[in-house]
Order: C-alpha cells, then sequence, then structure tokens
C-alpha cells in the first residue's frame, strides 16, 4: 500500500529541485498534492506560475491528484492559501513541506539590509506563515506533519551566507518548538539538510580547486535522492519520529546531533574575567569546535 495513501500533502517550493521530486514521489505514494510556487527567480525577483502548474500537470497525467498555487510563502495571507488550497480541494491537510527558498549571497561586511530582510522573510518568516495556517488543521484532526528544509550552512557553516545561515538555523528552533508544542496533538515536525545540485546550489564558486571540486560533488547529488526522506517523514510509520535534524547526501542519510551542554565547571566563590582566563579557558580549550565550513566536514565523494 502506497505510504501517504489518502494522504493531502503541502510542498511549498515545489516548481522546481528537491521541491519538485517531493511533490511527483508524494503523489505517486498516493497522496493528493498542493503544488506551490511562485516561480521567482533564484534571488527570489518576479513571478511565473508556470512550475508549479506544470508539475501539477505531470502529477494529474500520472493519474495522480494535485492543484497548483502560486502564493508567495513570505505573506501570511498568501501562505495561508496553500493550507485553504489543500482543504478547500481536498477537504483535509495532513502534512506540510516547507521547501521554498531564495539565496542573495554576500560576505558579511557587504551584506545589505535588503538582502538579509530578504532571505529572512522567505525562509524563516516564510516557514512560520505556512506551518501557522496548518496548525490548528492538525490540532484539531490530532495528527500531522512538517517536515521543515534547513542547510548544512547553518549547522555548520559557509562563507557568505549570513543571512541565509540565520535562518536555516531559525528553522531548526521553529521545527523544534513546533514539536513541543504540538506533541499532545499528535503533530510531528523534522528538519531535512539537503545536498543536491540546484538553483540554490549552482552559484557556488569555482574559483578555487577546492571549489571546483566541491562543485562536481555536488553534480553527482540529484534532488530525486532527498525526495523519499521527506516522504517518509509524511507517512505514518514516522508517526513516533520528531524534533530530529536529518540530511541527505546521494545515497547517504545522516542524523545530526543538536546543542546539550559537554563541559561544565564550578568555582565556590564565582568568577571574574581573570580566572576565566586562568583557569576555565584551558580547561574548555581541548572541547572548543573548530571553525569549520560544511565542504571541511563533508570532505568525502558522496556514497
Amino acid at each position: 500500500m502506497p505510504v501517504l495513501e489518502n494522504k493531502v500533502i503541502a510542498v511549498t517550493g515545489a516548481g522546481r529541485g528537491i521541491g519538485r521530486e517531493i511533490a511527483l514521489l508524494a503523489a505517486r505514494e498516493g497522496a493528493s498534492v498542493v503544488v506551490n510556487d511562485y516561480g521567482g527567480s533564484q534571488s527570489g525577483e518576479g513571478v511565473d506560475a508556470g512550475p508549479a502548474a506544470e508539475v501539477a500537470d505531470e502529477i494529474r497525467a500520472a493519474g495522480g491528484n494535485a492543484v497548483a498555487n502560486g502564493a508567495d510563502i513570505s505573506k501570511p495571507d498568501q501562505a495561508a492559501s496553500i493550507v485553504a488550497d489543500a482543504v478547500r480541494v481536498f477537504g483535509r491537510i495532513d502534512g506540510v513541506v516547507n521547501n521554498a527558498g531564495i539565496v542573495r549571497d554576500r560576505i558579511f561586511h557587504k551584506m545589505s539590509h535588503v538582502e538579509w530582510q530578504g532571505v529572512i522573510d522567505v525562509h524563516l518568516n516564510g516557514y512560520f506563515n505556512v506551518s501557522k495556517a496548518a496548525a490548528n488543521h492538525f490540532r484539531d484532526q490530532g495528527s500531522g506533519s512538517f517536515v521543515h528544509f534547513t542547510s548544512t550552512s547553518g549547522l555548520i557553516g559557509n562563507f557568505g551566507q549570513a543571512n541565509y545561515s540565520a535562518a536555516k538555523m531559525g528553522i531548526v528552533g521553529l521545527s523544534n518548538s513546533i514539536a513541543l508544542d504540538m506533541r499532545r496533538s499528535g503533530v510531528t515536525s523534522n528538519c531535512i539538510a539537503p545536498f543536491a545540485w540546484s538553483r540554490m546550489t549552482a552559484g557556488i564558486p569555482t574559483e578555487t580547486e577546492q571549489d571546483r571540486l566541491r562543485v562536481e560533488r555536488f553534480k553527482t547529488m540529484s534532488a530525486d535522492k532527498v525526495a523519499p526522506l521527506a516522504v517518509f517523514l509524511l507517512s505514518d510509520e514516522a508517526k513516533d519520529v520528531t524534533a530530529q535534524i536529518f540530511s541527505v547526501r546521494k545515497n547517504e542519510i545522516f542524523l545530526f546531533s543538536v546543542p546539550r551542554p559537554i563541559r561544565s565547571m564550578h568555582r565556590a566563590e564565582g568568577w571574574t574575567p581573570a580566572t576565566i582566563a586562568s583557569d576555565l579557558k584551558p580547561a574548555f580549550k581541548s572541547s572548543f569546535h573548530e571553525l569549520k565550513t560544511s565542504a571541511e566536514i563533508f570532505s568525502w565523494d558522496p556514497a
């Protein structure tokens, strides 16, 4: 039996790339799908109803059920239309995939407020907007699944992406809070940090040999490899999986740790800047994490 039989799933940013592959697989697994994409450029400019309509048409041509939605998730009223379309057309909403995104990369000291705000508005505010629209439906029916797309640019780090990294780390906090607040209602909330060649990664610079090798690795990691994990997390098989952070890298799936205390030190008379320097810093220093980029952590060829 298909794992999403009789479920209704909304996928944002589903006109291209990872979102498209999730929408197609969800439909093949029995779901009715709201295909959301406002069709903007990689940096968020312009509007094009074509990509969402094409994916919805492809699903229907294969015998599935789908409706296209062109909402801009950064606008609360438009984001709410995604869930409204699910309920209007298919009668309910069972899962939300927050995948839509833009990039406006710039080295931090040159980043403008416009570049900062635009990325935060789509990724962090947009994911909140769509999730909030679905939350009461999930609560009323006692079930529902959120799958939010984060990034190793936030979890680990990357150059020139302070806006994107901050938003993607914020999404982890959002997901965890949803998982806590909605656990009693039978709602799950998880994150995926994908590795895949798409418009979002096509702008990686290739000025150095290391950069060139990184791009070649990305080109071997297709978007369809990410979809099975997202679909699993939307299914009843994942009812006991929540507040987790996964990553997909070709045929590899990783589970990320979350911040927890790793060292402590007590001083009965309290601390001063001088004693922190003389006692605490030497004791803690071996446990400080190294400043590295995602590419340095994931340095081997994808399997």
